[in-house]
Order: C-alpha cells, then sequence, then structure tokens
C-alpha cells in the first residue's frame, strides 16, 4: 500500500497500532490488494481493469495517489516527511479506501507496495502497515517474469526507476513472495500468485469477479448442498433408502492424491520438492479453517491453468489403485436402486472423479469435491457433516458413512453407522487414535473398524473399535437391505388388550397385583388347560433388556414366555454392555410406558452402536400416540435403525404420571416416598 520504507516485519502485527475503527469493526469490506515489485505492471493492469469493471461494484486506487491525496504538496511532500509520518499517512490512506468500500459497498481494489529493496542494500525494507493487513481480504501478486519486469524498467520514460540487476529483482521479487505468503497467511488474508504474462488479465479479472462475493461458511454450504441436491435427482436415485458417504484419499485407496499432484509438480518446480504446499499449509496458522481450504484451492490455481490441471488430474488418477474391497462393495451397491454412493473428498473432485470413470463407477457413485475456483465451493470437516446431516434429517436416508482422518470424525459422528478406514501404520493419520479414543470415552461415539489393506495394525482395540470385513456377507446385507417403515404393533382396541390393561390402569391396583398385570397372560386351550404360546425364534440369541425399573414386571412375564433367552438390567443405555448383544439376533427393550421417548432413543441409539444388524424390538404397556408418527423424533430414529415397537395400547392422553401416579411408584407401592 505504501510508497517508501517504513517499518519492519514485526511492526505491524498488533491491533493496537490499527486506526480505531479498524480495531473495532464489524465484517470486512472486500478490499483486494494488486502487489509485485516495481515494474511488475501493476498500474499498466488497473487501468484496463477500470475500463472493464462496473463503477458502481468497484471502487479502483492507485495506493500512492491516496497517499498523495491526503497531503498538500502530494507524494513530493510525503517524501520529505520523517518515517513516523510517513506511516501514520499510509494508515489513513488504507482507513480511507476501507471507509469507502464500506460505505458504499463497493469492492475496492487498490495498488501497492510491499517492501523496497535497492540495489545496494543487503535485505529489503517492508513498507506495509498494521492497517493494510487489517483491512485487505484478498492480494494478488504479480509474479511476472524477471527479464520482462527488466526490460519493462528500462523503457519506462514515466517513472524514475534506479538500474537493477536481474539478479537483484529475482532476489527482490522470491523474497516479497515468500513473506507475503507467510503474512498473509498469518492475517486470514487469502493470497494469489499469477505468472504467466500472456494471461494476466483474464486471470485477474476472473479472481476479482470470484472475491466480489465474500464467501461465507453458510454460502460455501448453499453452493455443497446444490450440487448434492443435483446428484440426488440424477436419473435412479430417486428411491434411494441408504447412501454410502466415503471420504477420498487414504480411505477409497491407500494413496494421498493432493500429496500425488504436489509430486508431480515438483519434478518442474524444485523449489516444491522440499516440502508439500498443503502441509506446509495446513501446519501454519490457518491450520484446517475454512480460509485454508480456500487458500488451497489458490495454490492449485497458481500451480497450474486449466488445461495444466486436467493433464495433471489424469497423471494422478491413473497412479490411484482403489482398494478391491471398496471396489467390490462399490459395484454391489452400483446394482441397487435403492443404495447409493457418495465420495465426499476435502481433496481434489476432479482427480476422484477420473479414478472412479477408470474403474467404471462414474455413473453410479456422486463425487463432492473442490480444487478449482469453477468448483463454487470447498469442502471441510463441517462442509462433511453437513452433507449426512442433509442426507438423513433432510431427505430421510440412511446414511454409511467412511472415513480414515480427523477431518472424517464429524461426518462419522453424524452418520446412522460409521466405519473408520484404518491403512498402514506408517502412512495413516498419526493424530487418529487420540482423536477416536476422546470421542468414544467422551462423545459416547460407536463406529467399527475396517482394515485395508488388510494386514494393517487395528486401531485402539477390538472392544472399543470393533473389526469389520468389507467382503462378509452379514455386512454387506446390512447395506443394501431395505429399510423399512417403522412396525407399530398394538391392540388398543381389541377386547383382550382392554382386559389385559384394564388392572393396569385402576389406580388402587398397585404391588405384586400390578407386577402381575404387566407380567403374565394365561391363554385358555381348546382342551380345557391353560398354556403360555408358541417358542419365538432365535430365542437364545435373544436379549431382554428390563428398562429400570417400569419395565421390569413386563420384562419378567416377556421372559416366562421366551425363557431362554438372555435377561439384564439396564437403568441407563451405558448399561447395555457388547458382551450383551455380542452373537445375539434380537434386544427386546421393554419398559412400562413410553410417553416422550427420549430415554429409549438413548437405548436405540447406544444399542445401535454397539451392533449394526441387531434387531431392535420396543415393548411396553402404554406408548403415548404421537411419539409414532412419523414424524416424531422417536419415530424417525427407529426408522432409521430398523427398529420397532409392539404396544398393548396407543394413548392419545398426554398425562404423564408422577408421584403418586408414577407407574414406577405403583408397581413397587414405593409412593409414599414422594
Amino acid at each position: 500500500m505504501a510508497t517508501a520504507p517504513t517499518i519492519s516485519v514485526g511492526d505491524g502485527n498488533s491491533s493496537r497500532d490499527m486506526h480505531p475503527s479498524i480495531a473495532t469493526a464489524g465484517p470486512k469490506p472486500t478490499v483486494i490488494g494488486l502487489y509485485g515489485i516495481s515494474g511488475s505492471g501493476k498500474s499498466f493492469l488497473l487501468k484496463h481493469l477500470q475500463q472493464e469493471l462496473s463503477p458502481t461494484e468497484f471502487a479502483l486506487f492507485e495506493g500512492s495517489d491516496k497517499i498523495a491525496s491526503l497531503i498538500p504538496g502530494g507524494l513530493e511532500a510525503f517524501h520529505k516527511l520523517d518515517e513516523k509520518c510517513k506511516s501514520d499517512l499510509r494508515g489513513q490512506a488504507i482507513e480511507a479506501i476501507r471507509k469507502e468500500s464500506c460505505d458504499t459497498g463497493r469492492v475496492a481494489i487498490v495498488t501497492g507496495h510491499f517492501m523496497f529493496w535497492g540495489q545496494e542494500d543487503a535485505t529489503g525494507q517492508p513498507v506495509y502497515t498494521s492497517n493494510d493487513l487489517a483491512t485487505f481480504t484478498h492480494v494478488i501478486y504479480l509474479n511476472i517474469p524477471i527479464d520482462i519486469i527488466s526490460q519493462r524498467r528500462l523503457n519506462d520514460g514515466l517513472k524514475d526507476r534506479t538500474a537493477m540487476s536481474q539478479e537483484h529483482l529475482r532476489r527482490w521479487q522470491e523474497a516479497e513472495v515468500s513473506k507475503m505468503r507467510g503474512v498473509c497467511r498469518e492475517h486470514h488474508i487469502l493470497f494469489s500468485v499469477v505468472s504467466n504474462p500472456e494471461a494476466l488479465f483474464p486471470r485477474v479479472l476472473d479472481m476479482i469477479l470470484h472475491f466480489r462475493q465474500p464467501i461465507t461458511a453458510k454460502s460455501n454450504l448453499a453452493r455443497v448442498r446444490a450440487k448434492l441436491d443435483g446428484i440426488l435427482a440424477l436419473p435412479d436415485r430417486d428411491n434411494l433408502e441408504t447412501v454410502l458417504v466415503m471420504d477420498g484419499d487414504k480411505t477409497l485407496a491407500t494413496e494421498d492424491t493432493g500429496a500425488l499432484f504436489w509430486e508431480m509438480i515438483a519434478q518442474t518446480r524444485p523449489s516444491l520438492a522440499a516440502k508439500s504446499p498443503l502441509q506446509e499449509l495446513f501446519g501454519g496458522p490457518l491450520g484446517y479453517s475454512d480460509t485454508a481450504f480456500h487458500q488451497a484451492t489458490l495454490l492449485y490455481e497458481e500451480a497450474t491453468d486449466n488445461e495444466q490441471f486436467e493433464t495433471a488430474c489424469d497423471t494422478v488418477a491413473s497412479s490411484v489403485v482403489m482398494h478391491p474391497e471398496i471396489i467390490s462393495l462399490l459395484r454391489i451397491v452400483a446394482e441397487q436402486r435403492h443404495v447409493g454412493a457418495l465420495v465426499v473428498t476435502c481433496g481434489l473432485g476432479r482427480v476422484w472423479e477420473k479414478v472412479l470413470q477408470r474403474y467404471g463407477l462414474s455413473k453410479t457413485v456422486g463425487v463432492i469435491g473442490g480444487g478449482r475456483i469453477s468448483d463454487g465451493f470447498v469442502v471441510t470437516a463441517a462442509v462433511k457433516a453437513a452433507i449426512v446431516s442433509q442426507l438423513r434429517n433432510d431427505t430421510r436416508r440412511y446414511v454409511w458413512a467412511f472415513g480414515d482422518s480427523p477431518l472424517d470424525l464429524p461426518m462419522l459422528k453424524g452418520a446412522d453407522q460409521a466405519i473408520v478406514v484404518v491403512g498402514d501404520k506408517r502412512t495413516r493419520s498419526s493424530s487418529m487414535d487420540e482423536a477416536l479414543y476422546k470421542a468414544i470415552h467422551v462423545e459416547n461415539f460407536r463406529a467399527r473398524q475396517v482394515l485395508l489393506p488388510s494386514q494393517s495394525p487395528p486401531r485402539l482395540n477390538e472392544e472399543k473399535l470393533p473389526l469389520v470385513r468389507l467382503d462378509d456377507e452379514k455386512f454387506v446385507e446390512s447395506i443394501v437391505c431395505h429399510r423399512r417403515p417403522v412396525k407399530i404393533l398394538h391392540a388398543t382396541d381389541k377386547a383382550a388388550a382392554k382386559l389385559l390393561t384394564s388392572p393396569t390402569r385402576d389406580a388402587s391396583v398397585a404391588g405384586p397385583a400390578l407386577r402381575d398385570a404387566h407380567a403374565r397372560y394365561d391363554m385358555p386351550h381348546v382342551q380345557g388347560h391353560r398354556i403360555t404360546g408358541h417358542r419365538l425364534r432365535g430365542e437364545q440369541q435373544t436379549t431382554i433388556a428390563m428398562l429400570m425399573r417400569g419395565g421390569e414386571p413386563m420384562a419378567f412375564g416377556v421372559n416366562e414366555v421366551f425363557p431362554k433367552a438372555r435377561f439384564i438390567y439396564a437403568a441407563s443405555a451405558g448399561d447395555i454392555k457388547r458382551h450383551h448383544v455380542d452373537g445375539q439376533c434380537t434386544i427386546l427393550l421393554v419398559d412400562s410406558v413410553v410417553n416422550s421417548g427420549k430415554t429409549l432413543m438413548q437405548f436405540i441409539e447406544h444399542v445401535r452402536g454397539l451392533h449394526a444388524n441387531i434387531r431392535i424390538v420396543v415393548m411396553a404397556g402404554v406408548v403415548q400416540a404421537e411419539v409414532v408418527v412419523e414424524t416424531h423424533p422417536l419415530a424417525k430414529l427407529m426408522g432409521r435403525h430398523g427398529a420397532c415397537l409392539v404396544a398393548l395400547r396407543l394413548s392419545e392422553n398426554k398425562f404423564t404420571g408422577t408421584k403418586g401416579t408414577d407407574t414406577g411408584n405403583r408397581l413397587f407401592n414405593t409412593t409414599y416416598l414422594i
């Protein structure tokens, strides 16, 4: 922004140096800086942009002209000031531009200097200010070839330019790019480098038009949702009941396609060989923030034009080998009209489109991923979770999520079924074990793991993260099975049910008599004796979970009819352990009364987390009718997990017993304790 040396690199980073209105301002207006060493063509480019951009939407400024307008005598007077006064004027200039942009709603485009470096000086002198760092939202750096810059400086008859060698100009430019990249990341300023002089104007124009509308997390997600809606609207996808949502890199294959991309680029650019630009970006001050993912897109734009990007993606895709187990599963899914699959990647969506095309899966597996400005969005961990949420809650699909890293955890947590893909210990995420442990122990996260390749050592242990094989018939069946509507069996209006439930509704009946009413019903046989009914299929593989304490008498009655079933007490969902359901086909959750359904929801979620395929049956004496309506959270949850409900009676009466009328107190004669 400035025109002469003032401050060192560390001087401008404190908010206390900022203009008060900047330090306390709300959302930034969009202010784009055009930077480059002297002779890069910033002023020439600005004049062309003025002819192309609408003055109602954009305000364009020469930084030096704005400074000159603030002091009588212009730039000549400015150069005579001491360094403190110069710095103050620079701050006032960028603040005036920011305010004008904010007041008018126009995007500001400003030419500026980051540093000056004389031929005889050992180092360059930064000339940016803290106000610059607080104001700019984007910086476009003109990284023009040095021979062109040198020739321009020699031919420039309008400005007094000191003679500089090409070697010195190169050092100046390299220092600026390196330092500006770091400073911009520290201050969440998106930094773009444009190097091709032949495509300079259209490239910069495209970027400015892209930058003019600030991309918030909300607007980014809206574009992702539109992409998802478009995929779901494709032919043969209108009847989907189940969707597999899969991460790409190190999930579908061992390879990290982003790393492969930059390794390929480094073959022609030795400066990139030492460290991947993505590792440097995500390991820096931006972390895995939304800004970091937008910056990653700009790195891809910086490295390749559209044609080069396509060629690079072709090369990378040709070297990716998908796991055979994943291929087989996706091909089985492709044969099911009611099951779909979706790759959602934080990396290069175009690469995964090409990989799936190689394996003949591109017509049945959708891809949501970024990598280019033209994609219109980036995929973050939060975006992955939002996609799963939209599929589950908005479109009411049953979702299986597959992922390998902490970035996938929000998506895995939000899915109906979570599968952690575990790869080679040398290359898999080193932070995933700790993240999984915390999620399991603190957040009660339930997931399973698949080893790809199969010789990979598992994460944590099988108790915390059970193993599963993608080629296991039962596992595959649990994915491709139809998701039926919630089965609700009740006998509300049947005479037998009225007779059975009459004692349970009689306030004078309590204690043993009430427990017996919940427990047993003898049937008269035609030959004159009494019987208790038929045997249950898979009785020995059935677990009866009595929801304490109201469910105990009814659970005892069920256990008498099914004596070979396991019987457990459960005061809370956590009381049901993995060994209670291992090897079992069915679990019966027995309670006397279901009111809001909140407790049952906790039990159903917990059981499904322990065992993906076990049949869940809820048994109760009385169930509030509203909880079985398909829009109720309990009904939705039961539908997702394939649970069914058996009740003697559905009640329209929303009365919830308390104290003396509470069923639990009546069952055990504890009304005196209230």
